[in-house]
């Protein structure tokens, strides 16, 4: 997992470098990454959308199917098939897409936020090792290999301070690096964007974001799930499945948010506050009856076409 929040943490760290250099708030170029990552993740919305839409459709179809061959397992089975077909419909394809991208803005930001020198800063990799070194000197301990760039972050005055008191040597470090880091605003409301919920004492005002991360995958959650009840008819027969992925996202996020830094936290944040406009705004140009009505005359234009084809190699035929 390591190396993956390495990876992908490069080029998010270098969006992140140059969003902040505008803005010059860590927290901020933050959330301004995550609205242009979800600005990026309109076009997969629209598919997934239409592909809501077609799926309805499809539904009466297949309904239309059980009515008729009613008791025949069989022929319904393979009556469906055979309309998939038809139709090139996947009922297994339905926005994995989306969430796979999703997935891998969070590990990109997550290596951004934990290896801020390195992806963010881009500090030579030699500098980086004795910053970290110089950590144990002063008695400061990680709680794991993946925070040592954090706590560079965090304990900045102090490493300055100890090498102006000649109490610290910082052998291939330059000043302007020192400089750099110690530049960055790298926190919100002053607390430190690598503070992790876990391990600190409750109550304390860092729990307010996985609280908050909690809250807005909620309700962003509840919503989805009473439009999909209007917009599909059988959803009510998934209600139970519906429920759990409406619960299970937050869940995730809490857990997840807590065990992380807190600018993980403001990402996910941002990402449900902006998703959710977005889904309201899709939804608004988009509508299922809308969607739908374009869906039907896109199936007869087609129909029409492939009759008028079919008309005209008979015809070239004779």
């Amino acid at each position: 997992m390591e190396g993956l929040y390495k990876v992908l943490g490069v080029p998010f760290g270098f969006a992140l470098g140059l969003i902040y250099d505008l803005v010059q708030n860590y927290a901020f170029a933050i959330i301004l990454l995550t609205l242009l990552t979800r600005f990026l993740m309109v076009p997969s919305s629209i598919k997934q959308q239409k592909s809501m839409a077609k799926t309805q459709r499809m539904q009466a179809k297949i309904r239309k199917i059980q009515q008729k061959y009613a008791g025949d397992q069989k022929r319904i089975q393979e009556e469906t098939n055979a309309l998939y077909q038809r139709e090139t419909y996947n009922p297994m394809n339905m926005g994995c897409s989306s969430m796979i991208w999703q997935f891998v803005i969070l590990f990109g930001l997550i290596g951004a936020i934990y290896y801020p020198l390195s992806n963010f800063l881009r500090i030579e990799e030699g500098q980086i090792e004795t910053l970290i070194a110089a950590l144990k000197t002063l008695k400061i301990s990680p709680k794991s290999s993946l925070q040592g760039e954090l706590y560079v972050v965090a304990h900045i005055e102090e490493i300055i301070a100890a090498y102006n008191n000649g109490k610290l040597a910082l052998k291939g470090v330059s000043p302007e690096t020192l400089e750099a880091i110690s530049g960055v605003n790298f926190k919100i409301f002053g607390i430190s964007l690598g503070s992790i919920p876990q391990g600190t004492p409750f109550p304390n005002v860092i729990w307010l974001v996985p609280i908050l991360s909690f809250a807005s995958s909620l309700l962003t959650g509840i919503y989805s799930m009473i439009k999909q009840k209007r917009q599909n008819p059988d959803a009510q027969s998934n209600a139970m499945m519906m429920g759990c992925m409406t619960l299970g996202m937050p869940i995730m996020s809490l857990v997840f948010v807590v065990q992380y830094p807190i600018g993980v936290g403001i990402y996910w944040i941002a990402s449900s506050v902006f998703g959710f406009i977005s889904t309201l705004i899709i939804g608004h140009f988009y509508s299922p009856k809308k969607t739908l009505a374009k869906i039907m005359v896109e199936e007869t234009i087609e129909r029409r076409s492939k009759e008028e084809n079919t008309k005209q190699i008979a015809a070239h035929k004779k």
